[in-house]
């Protein structure tokens, strides 16, 4: 059975844990090894709060063809960027073929 990680910094991910969602907090120093970790491993479902996705760029890409594991980016405390907001709003413009937000910004 394939399940699903939360990583990035303990303030920001500890609350997942009560849903029963595997969390791993980190730090910018080891942050890409263990994301590598649970990226090759069971979880096909990882989020990752923006700060460290800013870190991780490269290590992201890697993944952004594969069908798994799939990265939802997510805010943080601190350090938000925009860009797991960014995300959602492009995959679905993707899906649909329009901007769904358009005007509302």
């Amino acid at each position: 059975m394939y399940k699903i990680a939360v990583i990035g910094d303990y303030d920001s991910i500890y609350g997942f844990a009560t849903l029963g969602i595997d969390i791993f907090a980190v730090t910018a120093e080891n942050g890409k090894e263990t994301f590598q970790k649970i990226a090759k491993g069971y979880y096909k479902v990882i989020y990752m709060t923006e700060a460290l996705a800013k870190e991780l760029e490269e290590e992201i890409q890697k993944y952004a063809e594969e069908v798994t594991p799939a990265i939802i980016l997510i805010p943080g405390v601190s350090c938000n960027t925009g860009d797991g907001i960014q995300a959602v709003k492009d995959s679905v413009e993707k899906a649909v073929g329009s901007d769904i937000l358009f005007g509302e910004e």
